[in-house]
């Protein structure tokens, strides 16, 4: 394996660094503190490429691969993990979606202006009792004709109340159970389309999240993405997808949490020196380092292998997720010891970090769900690769 970016995967990293930098870093406090998204910045990310990475030129992609968008996702997530939420309500929950499941008139409607940000995309799973449990969702759409009717809600989307296209997943038969589900492409600006307030988070507070309620709509079957129940085989694929943008996302926040702490312990004096040089900082420091660098590698190993044209490496990317996710919980935990009182303080970004890092571990599928698709695929009594 080679560990080694190349020239262009560098220049790419520069400058995904250099725009997090100056259009992200120098309002992320602010806009967290007032739940404000900052939709000019989207639009940014946008113009630079940055949410066609894993999409074809012919659909205003770049076709720089997997391992470009993780690349980009880290380094924005590094300064905001707010703003690493569109490199999936953009690409891997929407664009990507279209392009591996549409037609081509789909894919040639939407894909373009998602990628571009002229449109924001949202992909609604969720409900408030069918989290983990997909299968009891509540949300159907009814065949009357050439069209369906969809009735039904969904919870915690990202972008919902900001979107323009949705991909909802519903049932068209719920007595076949996960193989009555469907998917469609709805717009979001629809007689019948409504939100919720923002429901509000602990962290991520400028990444809009909001419930949808779905009063009857009319749907043409033309919005139908793939075929009639092949919803649930969609939703798997998504997962893939969005939990690999996920895991690059928890590893961007582990790297921020090791800057900040690196620059504290440097700077901070007791005893007559800096704490970096007590030991017992210099262990955490060291742990922080190995656990952050092998979160990385997880993620970038499933990125590869897309990039190869492995589609379906569900186990390896629920280990790069639950680790990822996990080592940022507990790096927070750490970081916010390393500072102390200041942790505390709105001087330093450790408490936004540490809020932010709680919520890798519960949101594009928890960590225990990812446990158990580990552990049944070691054990043999469910296999990850079908």
């Amino acid at each position: 394996m080679d560990f080694e970016f190349s020239e262009e995967y560098r220049i790419l990293q520069k400058t995904a660094q250099e725009f997090a930098r100056k259009e992200i870093a120098p309002s992320v406090t602010a806009d967290e503190r007032a739940r404000h998204f900052p939709r000019d910045i989207i639009s940014k990310m946008g113009e630079l490429g940055f949410f066609g990475c894993p999409i074809p030129e012919k659909y205003g992609g770049n076709n720089l691969g997997f391992l470009a968008h993780a690349i980009i996702c880290e380094e924005i997530a590094r300064v905001s993990c707010s703003l690493g939420v569109s490199l999936n309500t953009q690409t891997m929950g929407t664009s990507r979606t279209i392009l591996e499941f549409g037609n081509e008139d789909q894919k040639s409607k939407y894909i373009p202006k998602l990628v571009s940000a002229k449109w924001l995309g949202c992909f609604a799973i969720t409900e408030s009792d069918a989290g983990s449990d997909v299968a009891a969702m509540r949300t159907t759409a009814i065949k009357e004709g050439g069209h369906y009717r969809i009735s039904g809600s969904k919870a915690w989307i990202s972008f919902a109340q900001v979107a323009d296209v949705g991909i909802v997943f519903a049932y068209t038969d719920p007595k076949l159970r996960h193989q009555g589900m469907s998917a469609f492409i709805l717009d979001m600006h629809a007689p019948g389309v409504s939100c919720s307030p923002d429901q509000g988070k602990l962290g991520w507070r400028s990444a809009p999240t909001a419930e949808i309620f779905l009063d009857g709509i009319k749907v043409s079957a033309s919005q139908l993405l793939g075929k009639p129940g092949q919803g649930f085989a969609i939703m798997m694929r998504c997962f893939d997808n969005i939990r690999l943008t996920a895991a690059a996302r928890a590893v961007g926040n582990c790297q921020a949490l090791l800057d900040e702490s690196l620059k504290y312990a440097t700077q901070r004096v007791q005893f007559g020196q800096e704490i970096a040089r007590f030991q017992m900082i210099q262990e955490t420091i060291a742990r922080m380092v190995v656990e952050t660098d092998a979160a990385r590698l997880l993620a970038y190993r499933c990125a590869s292998q897309k990039d190869k044209g492995v589609s379906n490496n569900t186990r390896e990317i629920s280990m790069a997720k639950y680790f990822a996710s996990d080592v940022a919980s507990r790096m927070a935990d750490e970081a916010f010891k390393i500072l102390g009182a200041y942790g505390c303080s709105g001087q330093y970004p450790i408490g936004r970090l540490l809020r932010d890092a709680k919520l890798h571990q519960v949101l594009d599928g928890s960590s225990n769900i990812q446990k158990r698709i580990i552990s049944t695929d070691a054990l043999g009594y469910r296999k990850a690769h079908n």
